[in-house]
């Protein structure tokens, strides 16, 4: 018996041994640098701007700086703000990757360090460069600019375009890829970039922190309808001639009856399901929006279906009311005998 136990013992120490050098090897591999991006010739050439733009990524590709005395030869290592660091990675695949930093940044940025009436001014907005261009008219711009306008974001002071848009790392998803749940996770981060982290919501205003998973409690299967739409099918006012409305609503006049989305005319066709083409739709349903794998209950309904449910439901309806009579009818015959 004692034999027994003391293998028992010595098994236990074992497994116990083997699950923390696990556990330390996971933490190891987890504390590993991660690659950084290289700008290699290939980015170079197809980028003509790279090699200019490395003098200001040099400072703000990194998570530190090195500051620099000439006069009594000394240096020394400071962190770069988190909000100033540009991800060259993230530069390279956004839409203004062919852009020199100084297309949009005052030529004062040159001097370093940068002045504080240089860091604080104004950040162009969109249509600085995108308005009255006929490259651009297909977008409408001037519209999105118009309904931003009347937006709640609007009435924040210091709310600007770059709030959601950042000009080094935002590209348009909706219409250059046919992978729908991506496209919603990336829009719906551009959200959360400040509904969910409260250090950045609170440099726009004084509200005290939101929680979203609270705020919507009154939502049946959250995690589904997060993962399944985004945030702007519910808190923006329906726009058929831009891609993407940009009117955000104030919280009460946002979408919260289930038949908006759940119905044969349902608004994600006017809006989530906007950019896709009729051809990708099922063929055969009244609201066959229905693009991969997605799928909304109710709103996809053949319209012929409909109407057969509907001549069952009534033929058994009166087999029943029939049935009844009969038996009613039966049993009177019977008393009268």
């Amino acid at each position: 018996m004692k034999f027994k136990m003391r293998n028992i013992y010595l098994l236990i120490l074992l497994c116990s041994f083997l699950q923390l050098h696990f556990w330390s090897t996971a933490a190891f591999a987890q504390t590993e640098p991660v690659n950084k991006f290289v700008l290699d010739s290939t980015i170079l050439a197809n980028f003509p701007f790279a090699e200019q733009n490395e003098n200001c990524l040099k400072c703000h590709g990194n998570d530190h700086y090195y500051l620099n005395d000439t006069i009594n030869n000394v240096s020394k290592k400071r962190i770069m703000c988190s909000n100033y660091i540009i991800e060259r990675e993230a530069y390279y695949k956004a839409n203004h990757k062919s852009f020199a930093c100084l297309d949009c940044h005052s030529e004062a940025f040159t001097n370093f360090p940068h002045q504080i009436e240089d860091r604080i001014q104004e950040n162009n907005a969109c249509l600085d460069c995108h308005g009255g261009d006929e490259n651009y008219a297909k977008y409408h711009f001037e519209e999105i600019q118009s309904e931003y306008d009347k937006s709640t974001h609007h009435a924040i002071a210091g709310f600007s375009c770059w709030k959601c848009h950042n000009p080094h790392s935002y590209k348009i998803t909706a219409r250059n890829t046919s992978n729908l749940i991506e496209t919603i996770r990336y829009d719906n981060n551009i959200c959360l970039d400040c509904h969910a982290h409260f250090s950045n919501y609170m440099l726009l205003t004084e509200h005290e922190e939101i929680d979203i998973v609270k705020k919507h409690e009154w939502l049946p299967n959250q995690i589904a309808h997060f993962s399944s739409v985004r945030c702007i099918e519910c808190h923006t006012r329906i726009n058929d001639t831009i891609l993407v409305s940009h009117e955000l609503l104030p919280k009460k006049e946002a979408v919260r009856r289930c038949t908006e989305c759940h119905s044969s005319d349902s608004r994600l066709m006017a809006t989530l399901y906007k950019f896709q083409s009729k051809e990708q739709r099922k063929s055969g349903f009244v609201n066959g929006v229905i693009v991969n794998e997605s799928f909304v209950i109710a709103a996809n309904r053949n319209i012929y279906l409909n109407y057969l449910s509907i001549l069952i439901f009534g033929m058994v309806i009166l087999i029943i009311v029939i049935h009844i009579y009969f038996r009613i009818k039966k049993a009177r015959n019977e008393r009268n005998y």
